[in-house]
């Protein structure tokens, strides 16, 4: 049977600034992206919750309606209010996704040219993907042809001095501070021109 309090909440979540007429949210399939998007487990997301992962499961796969004290504890533990449950997340709206990255202690990756530092490695479903990058190279003919992959890429360099070779562009020498974005999927490198290995942020699009 569907517990009164829960549907008085979906009243509520509607008129908290849902549309006129929406058509009711899916509750475990809502409660399942929030899990998701924060990078949970079933278990972790229960254990936060103070809910059984058994019974977590039955919402998210609607096998049961969640008293008000369950929806009570679950929107608790995703760090959200009840009615936000119920409620679709609206385009430009904040979800409450955050992540830092202390200085040096980002996910490192190392090549030949390059020391890339994942930063915000905590986030999944990103829509952006951010890293620092030490330049170790020097010219052009160490890269074995061009990097290119899609989405489009911002570049910011942090210190240092770098030229930026394109496919399409002829190259551009880059000091602290200059900023380039271009489309990824042309050929691109960079190498540093400064005595020090310059440092860049580098933003590339995942969608």
């Amino acid at each position: 049977m569907e517990d009164q309090r829960s549907t008085s909440f979906i009243s509520l979540a509607r008129a908290d600034g849902s549309e006129p007429g929406a058509e009711p949210v899916d509750l475990g399939q809502r409660v399942r992206e929030l899990r998701t998007d924060k990078g949970w487990t079933l278990e972790q997301a229960a254990t936060r919750a103070g809910l059984a992962r058994s019974t977590l499961s039955k919402i998210e796969n609607g096998q049961m309606s969640p008293t008000y004290d369950a929806l009570k504890k679950l929107a608790e533990g995703l760090g959200i209010s009840v009615p936000q449950l119920f409620t679709p997340p609206r385009l430009g709206q904040a979800n409450g996704r955050m992540a830092v990255t202390r200085s040096g202690e980002g996910a490192a990756h190392a090549t030949a040219t390059y020391e890339h530092e994942l930063l915000a490695g905590a986030l999944t479903r990103k829509h952006m993907l951010p890293y620092r990058t030490r330049v170790r190279a020097r010219a052009a003919d160490e890269f074995k042809g061009w990097v290119r992959h899609d989405g489009e890429e911002f570049l910011l360099v942090l210190t240092g001095a770098i030229r930026l070779y394109t496919e399409f562009y002829a190259p551009i020498e880059m000091r602290r501070g200059d900023s380039a974005y271009y489309d990824a999927a042309m050929g691109h490198n960079v190498v540093s021109i400064s005595e020090e290995d310059a440092t860049i942020l580098w933003v590339t699009s995942l969608v």
